[in-house]
């Protein structure tokens, strides 16, 4: 987040960076949204401007394959890729199968630069992930080749229907799911890769004749246009702008080995919707980005710190998924892109070549491997499953953390932080963490306290922990260089500092001023890092205390694009140009291991939340959508923002209620702790020049509409906990477009102003001001689908309603056919609600079934990973509510009770209910007024198996 300048600045600055820094910051204070001037646009960075360009009708740059065999294990299809005009450089092509129908195609130098190779991606896909053997359908000739993606099991009919087709002149790769053609790779012949170069001989060898022709076509139609007013001298013909030397604003990058970009094209066949590569303030359908009559920006993947980021664009933001997910209705398919460099994305609306409107995607990233997945699903639920095989499943979160988190930037002192705690008490409002922001700090050196403010921060937890709540202060991968801070003179003398391009210590601003930044992506300077968490290291810190990963991007003020430059050297000399994506999943994933360690004897779960991210980032830990604003565009915008996240696996995500910027009026304000209340991740923050805006300072009617918001949240914890637990077995999000869960409801495709938690509640929030009704699309007319208000029970078809939204009302329903557990007895905090009995929320289907599940385990350790915990079954079906098992019984015991069964949409009112064990009988009540059924105190159990039967 921006924030203001510090208020002591460090002695050791000269004076002139001093001004920079205050004039800097003090100036972003003051602006209200973001500064275009201080980040690229694709005509801003050369490989963009290079290869946006079509090479459709460029024959003779095509490329195409040679030597092509399977190897010795059977597992790989090797080859070379040759450009028509370049033979000279081959390149190295790789493709595989992995289990569960995925295809991988990997390409680099066949005989790269003998001190520097291509940048695979680490650490990020699972070391479980494995192939399978290929079997030809169609062997090599001089046209084409096919095999199957499936197994050697697989079916005659299946290896013919599912499989990959390769054109080796020019090199086109289809893959093709249940006989049908659903991702071209390179069908618009878009293909390029810039071999890496010895920076010497630029001085005697021209840059390639194609990239220095295109360079040039680009100058002069810059120059006819005047759209750049900057523009250098023309370059002379060794001298080609930007393959080398590139500057940005006053930034230089060195580019030591010239251009290196890669791109390809995919076209999703047949399909016009296409979702992911978060994180964008877009609709949840990606929009066209190029094409006749469009020309705008790509999107772009760069995590960046963003000041107040404006709506429907394409910039870069915080986090970068290069995930994208192509549906139609008859297949759901993805594209899994693995490069952590800077990368653009256009996408244009074509025709394939089976003359159906398809969506292209152009793929351009600065540097690295080509590396990429085809993943073949052929349904929502499959292709959640395969990512997820990949990259892992969201990390299962201690209870607490899916509760109410109250934030600021800053609860200035012990004595603020107990008024927040006890207000909430007051005004009956639970919640479960209170946070704290870099004021709490010694001059925001991490891991101390400011004395004065904070002068017994180990009482001040326990006080919040003896109510069963929990604090979270922030920690920074910034490091001040101040010689007396035991964190920066550890780090100098092991050397564990990223270095400029001279190979000196990289230096930086941020809050503490000077910084430096720790080099994430070596193991042992994470290991490192984890071990400040310890409670002798980090000084007065308690088991009740989590941390928040913020400005990890990283965030360097007088950095080119307010980030670090590319042409630093991390770990193994690798350039940040090449990691740029992946350094705050490192520092995200030493942060919370460091958690995990200091807690090893409880064996306790981490929480850590960070802002910036990359695929598999959700095995760590939540995220949330940065430093929005308290605008009603950011509230109706954070729905598809994250619904995006959520199909990329970023399934613990939030966005602050409230907006981080400015001052919501009250209806705001209560209408986005409504939408909040129903999104993964739940905390209310505000910048330090907003006004307060805990819960209760707006008065009736605004506190009971924020109360009964934070209450509904509450009520549904075991809902959302168990949510998550499904998505640690099959990756499905937590938060879900309407098409997941109605595939072939093709009106649903562009809905993004509603969705579903799991596959039970739909939520329609309301983000209009003075909005007294909406219209609520309810799924499922072909499936006759009933649904039911979850405030009053009435029971509505499938249809498009128009509702009544006053401002006490958000709009949910829970799907016929479903079984809901919640607990609603509300208490000052999610833990003390642990021994609390269940209410099961039952909706019938119009054909009198429904079916839901229940995970419980401790809520907060990893004993669930031995199988310590209970995940069991409600059945209603032919007039029998059975509750059983899903997986084998562990010796997880739970001394919880069902205290209340709500049945919705039974047809016949029963004359008796009896429990199997025992014949025992069971009072209930009709409610006629609700539609509902009640059995009160039927004494159940959640441990055991038990039946009810309805006569």
């Amino acid at each position: 987040m921006i924030k203001k300048q510090e208020r002591k600045s460090s002695s050791l600055m000269p004076t002139f960076c001093v001004i920079f820094f205050v004039f800097l910051v003090t100036m972003t204070s003051l602006v209200e949204s973001v500064d275009h001037s201080k980040f690229k646009t694709c005509g801003d960075s050369n490989f963009c401007k290079r290869n946006r360009i079509n090479h459709e009708n460029n024959k003779e740059g095509f490329y195409r394959l040679t030597s092509i065999q399977l190897s010795d294990d059977k597992h790989s299809i090797l080859g070379d890729i040759v450009q028509n005009n370049n033979e000279a450089q081959p390149l190295s092509l790789k493709i595989q199968v992995y289990k569960d129908r995925m295809v991988r195609v990997t390409v680099v130098e066949k005989n790269p630069l003998a001190n520097k190779k291509r940048y695979h991606v680490q650490d990020v896909l699972l070391p479980t992930i494995s192939t399978l053997p290929l079997e030809w359908v169609e062997k090599p000739n001089d046209k084409q080749f096919s095999f199957t993606y499936e197994s050697s099991q697989a079916d005659s009919q299946t290896k013919k229907n599912n499989r990959v087709q390769v054109q080796i002149n020019p090199f086109v790769l289809d893959l093709y799911v249940n006989g049908e053609l659903s991702i071209s790779t390179n069908d618009k012949g878009l293909f390029t890769f810039e071999h890496m170069r010895e920076k010497i001989a630029q001085i005697d060898k021209p840059a390639p004749e194609e990239i220095k022709q295109q360079e040039q076509v680009d100058l002069n139609k810059e120059e006819g246009e005047q759209q750049d007013q900057q523009q250098e001298e023309k370059p002379t013909t060794n001298e080609v702008a930007g393959l080398w030397e590139e500057n940005f604003s006053g930034h230089q990058d060195s580019k030591p080995h010239g251009p290196m970009a890669i791109g390809l094209d995919f076209t999703f066949a047949g399909s016009q919707t296409i979702y992911g590569i978060p994180e964008h303030s877009t609709s949840l359908a990606l929009k066209t980005t190029k094409g006749e009559g469009i020309n705008e920006q790509p999107y772009r993947l760069y995590n960046l710190d963003v000041f107040e980021y404006e709506i429907d664009k394409t910039m870069a933001l915080y986090g970068a998924v290069p995930l994208i997910i192509s549906h139609d209705t008859s297949k759901t398919v993805a594209l899994f892109w693995l490069n952590a460099a800077e990368t653009f994305v256009d996408i244009e609306d074509v025709v394939d070549k089976q003359n159906r409107k398809s969506k292209n995607t152009h793929w351009i990233s600065e540097t690295g491997a080509m590396d990429f997945f085809l993943l073949a699903g052929p349904t929502p639920t499959d292709i959640f499953k395969q990512y997820a095989t990949l990259t892992g499943t969201t990390a299962l979160p201690q209870l607490f953390s899916l509760g109410y988190h109250q934030c600021r930037w800053n609860y200035k002192s012990e004595d603020d932080v107990k008024d927040v705690d006890e207000k909430f008490d007051e005004n009956n409002i639970p919640y479960d963490v209170i946070w704290l922001d870099i004021e709490h700090t010694d001059g925001k050196r991490y891991f101390t306290w400011d004395k004065n403010n904070f002068p017994t921060p180990a009482d001040m937890q326990n006080i919040i922990g003896a109510k069963q709540r929990k604090m979270v202060t922030i920690v920074d991968p910034h490091i001040k260089r101040d010689n007396n801070y035991y964190i920066h003179s550890e780090a100098t003398s092991k050397g564990y500092y990223v270095k400029n391009k001279d190979n000196n210590d990289y230096e930086g601003w941020c809050w503490p001023g000077s910084s430096s930044y720790l080099d994430f992506t070596s193991k042992e300077v994470r290991s490192w890092w984890s071990s400040n968490f310890a409670y002798d290291r980090y000084k007065d810190s308690t088991p009740n205390l989590y941390i928040w990963n913020d400005m990890n991007e990283p965030s360097v003020f007088n950095g080119p694009e307010v980030s670090m430059h590319k042409d630093a050297k991390h770990h193994g000399d690798v350039e940040h140009r090449d990691i740029h994506n992946l350094y705050g999943f490192y520092y995200h994933m030493a942060t919370a291991d460091g958690l995990v360690q200091r807690n090893k004897e409880q064996n306790d779960r981490s929480f850590v939340l960070s802002r910036a991210f990359f695929a598999g980032s959700q095995r760590i830990g939540a995220i949330w959508t940065g430093d929005n604003a308290a605008q009603w565009s950011h509230l109706e915008i954070s729905n598809p923002m994250l619904l995006s996240l959520n199909l990329a696996g970023i399934t613990f995500s939030g966005a602050d209620v409230g907006g981080f910027f400015g001052n919501p009026e009250p209806e705001l304000l209560a209408r986005w702790y409504q939408a909040g209340a129903f999104q993964p991740f739940f905390r209310g923050h505000a910048h330090i020049d907003s006004r307060r805006r805990e819960p209760w300072l707006f008065g009736e009617p605004y506190t009971s509409v924020i109360r009964e918001a934070i209450v509904k949240r509450y009520s549904y914890l075991p809902l959302w906990y168990t949510t998550f637990y499904q998505n640690t077995l099959t990756g499905a999000p937590v938060m879900r477009p309407l098409w997941v869960e109605f595939p072939k409801e093709e009106a649903l495709f562009k809905i993004d102003d509603q969705f579903m938690v799991g596959d039970s509640l739909l939520v329609k929030p309301v983000t209009k001001q003075g909005q007294t009704t909406t219209s609520v699309i309810l799924p499922g007319k072909d499936t006759k689908q009933v649904w039911y208000d979850v405030d009053t029970g009435k029971q509505y078809p499938a249809s498009t309603i128009e509702v009544e939204t006053p401002l006490e009302k958000i709009p949910v329903y829970q799907r016929g056919g479903s079984v809901i557990p919640k607990k609603e007895r509300i208490r000052r905090s999610s833990s003390q609600m642990k021994h609390d009995p269940y209410t099961i929320q039952i909706a019938l289907s119009t054909d009198q079934s429904a079916y839901g599940e229940l995970f419980v385990d401790d809520e907060h350790s990893f004993a669930y990973q031995k199988g310590d915990f209970i995940y069991k079954s409600f059945t209603f079906k032919d007039n029998v509510l059975t509750y059983k098992d899903v997986n084998k019984s562990s010796s997880f015991k739970s001394n919880n009770k069902i205290e209340k069964i709500v049945i919705y949409g039974l047809k016949s009112v029963p004359k008796t209910i009896v429990a199997a064990s025992g014949d025992r009988k069971l009072e209930f009540e009709y409610d006629k007024e609700h539609s509902r059924l009640i059995i009160r105190k039927p004494e159940l159990s959640i441990d055991n198996n038990w039946t009810l039967s309805f006569k």
